[in-house]
């Protein structure tokens, strides 16, 4: 009996495609309403856009476009246009029909998609929700635009192509048409905010975007050079796991073991991976294909022991402090602007880094908490903000210091933006989602160390400025009696009322100016005060990172 049944249930055993299973959990890749369906969307088009020109090396421009599909409700059509290096015919279909498929997945080097999901499964989502099939333009320097309109067969997660054209034109890029199911809205947590945001950190993003109404918004370039080219790099010691090691033994070229260590891994030097070795017990010139398990598992647990240098940083490509200076100023108009771009650390063996700006005053709004805005690899985070890192890092800083008001366990109130750039090699996002960065504790560290750089600078100017008020109000005091003490003056001297009167206004201003440095310049929060309030877990030291001087 028994038997028949296990029989039976074989029956009904059978492979999934990734196609098919985020058919049915697409809220796992940011799918889970209207709203957030639509922006996730234009997210990864405008992700894709921006991170082919970047490659490329081209100052992008892109072309955002939402177009309400009339007498059908919540239905939109989705184009989004760049000036990028375009793709070649026969990646065409795999790339935006086929889930899983991309180049970045194994690269260890900072990109804005990770996992070669993102506008597959934004054409998954428009094929389910519409029946619609996309149409892709791609066009680079050989004068022809390959047209296709395509879907996917969720059984196979393979591309079925509808159609296929060649036309002839001019210029290099890429073209995205999408119908999906969606609702428009304005102000927080909309597409117009994230294109803003978006046009904040990638101030060299020249971004249109045309809404459904018709109108029209330019966001402009505001710098003229794109961030510095990251480099792949090999992976770290501290980082890698013991089944991933036992993987790429099998697949290495090197045919020893020492050699294996020191061609595949970053910081391992030769003498560095026979050390190893021999700490291991292990033969440095057994071959990768012969050691056994236990050799493995125990050259894996002297690898994370080793104290190793932080692995590269060039695999980063920061924004820069001045960039996201210029690009605050030109979407936010505030009257205070000032940017941190921190140095390199280390999280299980990826390199990041940290990038905080803040701006105060101006055009933006006088009331109501701060707005937060957070980054990861130049990409806006627009939900789950109370699960990110870098919201915790943010409430974790005492912001009474720096002459704001908060309350305990909350964001600051004032006029103020902050963003915080996040970039990393690999990203540890929260969910397939990408809204959150995992809670490290170095990742937290490093957020509030440069808020707190950030803060410090606006707390001069905020102090500077009160100062300035009140010698505005003192000044306009003595002002009201120096016609009285000259003409008193003139008739104890003899000399010019308006020379003494020039002459007292002078020393009025003088003494003024000197009073609000003296008073401003003894009232920041020391360097060294700050920091050690920070607990020093998770350094890198843990999982056998050396840090390097300076950082």
């Amino acid at each position: 009996m028994a038997v028949n049944v296990a029989e039976e249930m074989a029956k009904t055993h059978k492979a999934i495609s990734i196609a098919e299973f985020f058919e049915k959990n697409k809220h796992l890749l940011g799918y889970e309403n209207l709203q957030k369906s639509l922006l996730t969307v234009v997210r990864e088009g405008v992700d894709n856009s921006l991170d082919a020109c970047e490659e490329a090396r081209i100052l992008p421009d892109v072309y955002v476009e939402l177009q309400k599909k009339a007498n059908i409700e919540n239905r939109y059509k989705v184009i989004i246009e760049d000036n990028g290096p375009g793709i070649v015919k026969k990646n065409i279909p795999k790339i935006f029909g086929k889930l899983l498929y991309g180049s970045k997945f194994h690269r260890l080097r900072q990109s804005r998609g990770q996992q070669g999901i993102g506008i597959s499964a934004a054409v998954l989502y428009g094929q389910l929700t519409t029946g619609k099939s996309a149409k892709i333009y791609s066009r680079i320097n050989d004068d022809k635009t390959h047209i296709y309109e395509l879907h996917i067969d969720i059984q196979t997660n393979e591309p079925v192509i509808v159609s296929e054209d060649t036309v002839y034109g001019s210029g290099h890029g890429t073209r995205l048409e999408l119908e999906v199911k969606g609702r428009y809205v304005k102000g927080r947590q909309s597409i117009y905010e994230y294109i803003q945001e978006t046009a904040i950190m990638n101030p060299f993003a020249k971004i249109v975007f045309v809404d459904p109404d018709g109108e029209k918004f330019e966001f402009p370039r505001g710098v003229d050079e794109l961030p510095k080219e990251p480099r792949e790099i090999k992976p770290h010691a501290s980082g890698i796991e013991l089944g991933t090691l036992l993987k790429m033994m099998k697949g290495a070229k090197p045919k020893t073991i020492s050699g294996f260590l020191a061609a595949e891994f970053s910081r391992i030097s030769g003498e560095k991976a026979k050390e190893l070795c021999v700490l291991a017990n292990v033969d440095p010139k057994v071959s990768t294909m012969s050691l056994t398990r236990d050799e493995a598992e125990a050259l894996h647990e002297q690898m994370q022991k080793a104290k190793l240098q932080n692995p590269p940083t060039d695999c980063l490509s920061p924004i820069g402090a001045k960039p996201i200076e210029e690009g605050l100023k030109k979407e936010l108009v505030p009257e205070f602007v000032t940017a941190v771009s921190r140095s390199a650390a280390v999280y299980t063996g990826n390199p990041f880094l940290v990038e905080v700006g803040v701006a105060y005053g101006g055009n933006i709004d006088q009331e109501g908490p701060v707005h937060l805005m957070r980054y990861a690899n130049k990409v806006p985070l627009l939900y789950e903000q109370s699960a990110c890192a870098i919201t915790k890092a943010v409430i974790q800083t005492d912001w009474r210091r720096y002459k704001l008001s908060q309350s305990a366990g909350a964001l600051p109130v004032g006029p103020m933006a902050i963003t915080i750039h996040f970039a990393s090699v690999w990203v540890p996002y929260t969910s397939e989602g990408k809204e959150a960065i995992a809670a490290y504790p170095i990742i937290i560290k490093e957020v509030k160390l440069a808020i707190q750089e950030a803060a410090r600078r606006m707390g001069v100017y905020l102090s500077r400025k009160r100062r300035a008020n009140e010698a505005e109000e003192k000044k306009a005091l003595f002002y009201r009696y120096v016609a009285e003490t000259a003409g008193a003056l003139h008739d104890l001297t003899g000399k010019d009322k308006e020379k003494i009167a020039t002459q007292m206004s002078e020393l009025i201003n003088e003494k003024l100016k000197t009073m609000i440095v003296e008073e401003v310049e003894e009232e920041p929060v020391e360097q060294e005060e700050i920091d050690n309030e920070i607990p020093d877990e998770d350094n890198g030291e843990e999982n056998g990172v050396e840090k390097e001087s300076g950082e």
